[in-house]
């Protein structure tokens, strides 16, 4: 039998915490961070992440435990990543924002 990782029907903590860790640094390595520039190339590591946090909330459980508050934090940094991910996705964009 095959570990839960590669197993795409069961859930896994490490696969989803792997797949937001791995988009985060492909979005710095593509927008060329700390001088960001835009490119269409950002959509893949946005939907890394966002595939990333859907496998971690896959993991949730119905009843509180310690493992639920767990994958409640894990969930939290997620959200973190996401939203680091889509404004370097969407920063380079916004005109207005950056100074000429």
């Amino acid at each position: 039998m095959r570990p839960a990782v590669f197993n795409i029907r069961a859930s896994s903590l490490l696969r989803g915490t792997a797949l937001v860790v791995g988009s985060l640094m492909m979005a710095l390595a593509c927008v060329g961070f700390p001088d960001v520039h835009a490119t269409a190339w950002m959509l893949v590591p946005a939907g890394g992440a966002l595939v990333g946090t859907f496998e971690t909330t896959r993991c949730l459980r119905r009843t509180w435990s310690f493992y639920h508050g767990g994958v409640l934090l894990l969930l939290y940094a997620d959200i973190l990543v996401l939203a680091v991910v889509f404004f370097l996705l969407l920063y380079p964009w916004a005109q207005w924002l950056q100074r000429t």
